[in-house]
C-alpha cells in the first residue's frame, strides 16, 4: 500500500472554535501527502518570512535523490505537515477528552506553532551537517539543529515584530526540545501530554515520524503499510500522558519496523553513503575558505546557509577551493568513491562496540602489494534501532484496555507476539575506497580486521571480483 494521501478536505470539528478564526477565510495548501492544510493566521507570520523559507532549499533526505529520483521533497512541506498533523492530534484530544484535560486555544495553537517550527534551524544536507561535517571542522562539536530552531524561533519574532505571547513562545521552544538532550526544564508542569505531540522524548510516538515516515516512502516510491490515523483516533490521555490501546500494539512496532527499514534501505543506501562521505570532505576542504561552520550559532547569518552551498563550491573559480570542486565534479559523473563490503557488529558484541576507523583498516593491512594510508580509506559506522537502542520500544509506552478502563500498563516482551524481533539495534560498519584501483587492498584488510577483532569474517559475503580488479579501461 502507497502511502496515505487523504482526499478529504473537511475540517476538523472543533476548528473554528478553537482557532477563533473561520476556517473559510484561512489560507490553505493542497499537500501530496495529506490533502489540505488550513494556516491561521499567526503561523503565516512565520511562514511568510525568508528564514521559513529557508526550508524549501533544505531537501528532507540530503543526497538521497541520487539514488531514490523522486525523493526531492524539502523540509519546507515536511514543516507544514507536522504543522497539520499537530493540529489534527490536539484537535482530536480536544474533542474526546477537552472538558477533562482543560485544552484551550493557548494550547492549541502552541502546539501547531512547534509543529511549524521544529526544524526552522535545521543544517544542509539532512543530518549530515551536524553529525558527519561539523565534528571534522570543530573539534567536541555539541551543535545541534534543534538548539538552532529555538535561536531561530526568537530570531523571526524579534526580526519580524512579531505580535505573539512570550510563554506561548517559551512553550513552543520547551516542546522543540522536548525529546533532546539538551530539554531545559519546563516552564509548567501542567499538561506535559502536549509535549509528547510533536516531539516525543518519552517514547518516541509523534507527528514528525507519522509525517516524514509516510512522506519519506512515498517520494521513495516504497510502500508504507502504517497506518497513523488509527492511533490519533484511538489514542486516549490517563495521568497527563497519552496512551494506545492494548490492541493497537503492532500498529505502533510497525511505526517503529518501517523507521528502521528506512534507515536500512533509503537513508544508509551504499551509494548514498558514499556521495555523502564526498561531500563531507568537500565541505572540510572549503570550509576554510567560505567560512561554512563559521555563523552555526548566529541566526541572523545562519539562515542564509542552505544546500546551494554545494554550487557555490561548483562554481567558484578560486584555487582554494579546487579540491572542493574536483570532488563535486566526480559526484555529477557518478565516479564515487567505491563501496568495498560492510558487516553487522555480532548480537554479542554489541555492548562493548568501538567506532571502527580507517587506521584500523590500514592497520589490518599484511604485506605486500600497495601500501594503504588513511587518507585511502572511507568509513561508516551505522547505528540503526527502533528509537530506544537495545531495547524493545513498546517498554516504554503505555497502553489501556478500553474507554471504560482508567488503568494503563505496558506490555512487557514475554506477553506479544514471538515472531517479533529479540534484538532491537543494529550497528553496521561500512567500508569505502576513495580510489577505485584499492578496492581489492581495502577489501582484504577489511577482511583482516574482522577476523582479528571477531575470529570470523562477519560481512555476509566477499566483495565482488568485479570490482576488485580494477580496469581504467572499463
Amino acid at each position: 500500500m502507497g502511502a496515505y494521501c487523504n482526499g478529504d478536505v473537511s475540517l476538523p470539528p472543533s476548528y473554528d472554535v478553537a482557532s477563533g478564526e473561520d476556517p473559510r477565510f484561512c489560507k490553505h495548501v493542497r499537500d501530496n501527502v495529506h490533502g489540505n492544510i488550513y494556516l491561521d493566521s499567526l503561523s503565516l507570520k512565520f511562514i511568510d518570512t525568508e528564514q521559513f523559507q529557508r526550508l524549501r532549499e533544505l531537501k528532507q533526505l540530503g543526497f538521497t535523490n541520487m539514488v531514490y529520483p523522486g525523493a526531492v521533497h524539502s523540509r519546507f512541506e515536511h514543516s507544514l505537515g507536522v504543522y497539520w498533523l499537530a493540529s489534527q492530534c490536539v484537535e482530536k484530544l480536544k474533542t474526546y477528552q477537552g472538558l477533562e484535560l482543560g485544552i484551550n486555544r493557548f494550547d492549541i495553537q502552541t502546539v501547531k506553532l512547534a509543529g511549524l517550527l521544529h526544524d526552522v534551524g535545521h543544517g544542509p544536507f539532512s543530518h549530515l551537517f551536524e553529525r558527519e561535517f561539523l565534528p571534522q571542522v570543530i573539534s567536541g562539536s555539541d551543535w545541534s539543529h534543534e538548539q538552532m530552531s529555538v535561536d531561530m524561533v526568537d530570531y523571526i519574532v524579534d526580526e519580524h515584530h512579531i505580535d505573539v505571547d512570550p510563554q506561548m513562545i517559551r512553550r513552543v521552544k520547551e516542546m522543540i526540545l522536548a525529546s533532546s538532550e539538551y530539554a531545559p526544564p519546563r516552564s509548567s508542569s501542567e499538561k506535559s501530554f502536549l509535549y509528547d505531540i510533536v516531539a516525543n522524548g518519552r517514547n518516541g510516538i509523534d507527528v514528525d515520524k507519522f509525517d516524514y515516515l509516510l512522506r519519506d516512502c512515498r517520494a521513495c516510491g516504497l510502500g508504507c503499510n502504517f497506518e497513523f490515523r488509527r492511533l490519533l483516533e484511538t489514542m486516549r490521555v490517563l495521568d497527563d500522558e497519552i496512551c494506545y490501546r492494548a490492541k493497537d500494539y503492532l500498529t505502533i512496532h510497525k511505526m517503529f519496523v518501517t523507521r528502521a527499514d528506512l534507515y536500512r534501505t533509503v537513508y544508509t543506501h551504499p551509494k548514498v553513503k558514499a556521495i555523502e562521505l564526498m561531500v563531507v570532505d568537500a565541505l572540510v576542504h572549503a570550509n576554510s575558505y567560505l567560512g561554512i561552520s563559521s555563523n552555526i550559532h548566529n541566526p541572523s547569518e545562519y539562515w542564509k546557509l542552505d544546500d546551494t552551498i554545494i554550487k557555490t563550491i561548483e562554481t567558484t573559480p578560486n584555487q582554494e577551493l579546487k579540491e572542493a570542486r574536483e570532488l563535486i565534479l566526480r559526484i555529477r559523473r557518478r565516479k564515487l568513491y567505491q563501496f568495498c563490503n560492510e558487516y553487522p557488529v555480532p548480537k554479542d558484541m554489541l555492548d562493548n562496540y568501538k567506532k571502527v576507523t580507517a587506521q584500523d583498516i590500514v592497520c589490518s593491512q599484511k604485506s605486500g602489494g600497495v601500501t594503504l594510508k588513511e587518507e585511502d580509506v572511507a568509513i561508516c559506522n551505522v547505528k540503526i534501532d527502533l528509537t530506544r537502542g537495545k531495547h524493545n520500544p513498546l517498554e516504554s509506552i503505555h497502553f489501556f484496555k478500553d474507554y471504560e478502563s482508567d488503568e494503563k500498563f505496558t506490555i512487557p516482551d514475554d506477553r506479544i507476539s514471538h515472531l517479533l524481533p529479540t534484538s532491537y539495534q543494529d550497528m553496521i560498519v561500512k567500508v569505502y575506497a576513495k580510489k577505485p584501483e584499492l578496492v581489492e587492498a581495502i577489501s582484504e584488510a577489511f577482511e583482516n580486521f574482522q577476523l582479528k577483532t571477531y575470529g570470523i569474517k562477519a560481512q555476509a559475503h566477499s566483495t565482488p571480483q568485479k570490482k576488485r580488479r580494477y580496469n581504467p579501461f572499463i
